[in-house]
């Protein structure tokens, strides 16, 4: 027999066989995504959002511009593989807005600049800063014991619910929260679609609605997941939404805007 015709012969089978089972490897084997921070570890999330706010006021428009900076910190004090106990706090917050003319500021690091003519948002947000919140969260990001459905402060933005299978580039997965806000129920819809996968990060893709008796809008962006703790590292949401302020007539208001989020 001629070893190299046979050769010839069995070398392109093998090539074929090894890409189907690098190509089965691939498709099988996917990442099961579960919250698992690190026990004792510090995190930081740094949260930016840009809003513009297009009012109709007796058939006139007002623009109103606003940039906000919100950096929180938290700490699970308790990691095992069904839940996680996470200590946070809000430790600052800016805040600069633009209407008519007038340039309002808050700066919980540089009090002195503050604004006067934001007196009764000050209060709150000082309140915000002294509040430190423990929370259980299942291996899936939901709240556990808690009334309220959505996440204290940015928490809800690093930690989202996760799928319950493994996902692989084009998985998606869906969940709807409500929760009752000033006897308003909010509805939020939400969709992640998995774009990439890689030994760091879990990329996808954002898709979202929010609907109430008062506000109902759209969200689209993009997120990274690290795959051994199921946080969000980093996102950016576009948002637009859509309401009614009434006070004494009916005012329409169009808020358009980015946040974007960076976990440390």
């Amino acid at each position: 027999m001629n070893n190299k015709k046979t050769m010839g012969r069995i070398l392109p089978a093998l090539l074929v066989l090894v890409g189907l089972a690098t190509l089965s490897f691939t498709v099988a084997n996917g990442v099961m995504l579960r919250l698992q921070p690190q026990q004792g570890q510090t995190y930081t999330i740094n949260m930016k959002t840009n809003m513009v706010s297009m009012l109709e006021v007796q058939g006139q428009t007002m623009n109103m511009s606003q940039i906000m900076e919100i950096r929180q910190s938290f700490t699970p004090l308790e990691v095992n593989s069904e839940q996680s106990v996470i200590q946070s706090q809000v430790q600052a917050i800016k805040m600069t807005s633009s209407q008519m003319g007038m340039k309002l500021e808050y700066d919980s690091e540089h009090p002195e600049k503050n604004s006067p003519m934001l007196a009764g948002q000050t209060g709150a947000f000082d309140a915000m800063l002294k509040e430190i919140d423990t929370l259980t969260y299942d291996n899936l990001g939901q709240r556990i014991g808690e009334a309220e459905a959505m996440s204290v402060g940015q928490l809800g933005s690093v930690i989202i619910q996760l799928p319950k299978k493994e996902v692989n580039v084009g998985s998606q997965w869906t969940f709807d929260k409500k929760q009752n806000v000033n006897d308003t129920e909010i509805s939020v819809k939400m969709t992640y679609t998995v774009t990439a996968i890689s030994k760091k990060s879990v990329d996808v893709s954002i898709a979202g609605t929010v609907e109430s008796s008062e506000v109902t809008g759209t969200y689209e962006g993009t997120a990274s997941i690290n795959p051994q703790t199921g946080l969000v590292m980093n996102s950016s949401i576009k948002q637009n939404l859509s309401m009614t302020i009434n006070q004494g007539i009916s005012i329409p208001m169009t808020m358009v805007g980015t946040t974007t989020i960076e976990l440390k």
